[in-house]
């Protein structure tokens, strides 16, 4: 039995990623393939009780917690879910994730403005995810990109979350940092071309229609697929 392929769905908050997740799912069943789908952060899980915290602003200012210690929130509700994923994979399943590890760099990594420092951040978190807790790494990490004056407009679209009764959560809340996470998720894609593949979701000023979207998302993942 072959080995399965693990895809992760990222994006920019608001860039329609929950709903391209459900329509890969969709098509990847149609095609046959038998799936494991994971959603993260997992708020459903007591592995997510920090990350709720944090983000409906319990801790304090996302800024002035800096990017190291918030990240390890995530970090470890990530790694609560990495022996579920790893067996789906070893047992030949496409895995397919809404969001994973590029959330954490671009959201925790806009918070740093030197460019030797974001690089240690990065590298630091890489470690930890992928050496020290053996957390399954991802063949690739589509990143939908939608401007933030465009995704917040959308953030205020969505139905009721079960993490907070808030409209905007404190990152969605924050239109600089909307600006700036889009920005690190540009350089992830920049820094790391081999594991994470941005599609432009806005052409013209105008969001694409979700199924050209679906598609564009489709062309990318057939090339990880193989002969699974």
């Amino acid at each position: 039995m072959s080995r399965g392929v693990f895809i992760v769905i990222e994006g920019s908050d608001g860039s329609g990623k929950g709903t391209q997740f459900k329509l890969i799912a969709k098509r990847l069943i149609d095609a046959g393939y038998e799936i494991a789908t994971y959603d993260f952060p997992q708020y459903s899980q007591d592995s997510s009780y920090f990350v709720r915290e944090y983000l409906n602003g319990n801790y304090g200012d996302a800024n002035e917690l800096g990017a190291y210690g918030p990240s390890l929130f995530f970090t470890l509700d990530r790694y609560q879910a990495a022996q579920s994923i790893e067996k789906n994979l070893a047992a030949g399943k496409i895995v397919l994730s809404n969001r994973f590890i590029g959330s954490n760099m671009a959201h925790q990594g806009q918070k740093i403005d030197d460019d030797v420092e974001l690089s240690h951040y990065y590298d630091w978190l890489r470690n930890i995810e992928f050496n020290i807790l053996h957390i399954p790494r991802p063949d690739i990490n589509i990143i939908l990109l939608v401007p933030a004056k465009v995704s917040q407009k959308l953030v205020d679209r969505k139905a009721k979350r079960n993490y907070t009764d808030k409209k905007r959560d404190i990152h969605e809340a924050d239109l600089n940092h909307l600006t700036r996470a889009v920005s690190a998720y540009e350089h992830l894609c920049k820094q790391f071309p081999d594991e994470f593949t941005p599609i432009q979701c806005v052409r013209n000023s105008k969001l694409l229609p979700i199924p050209k979207i679906s598609s564009l998302i489709w062309e990318k993942i057939e090339s990880v697929l193989g002969d699974v």
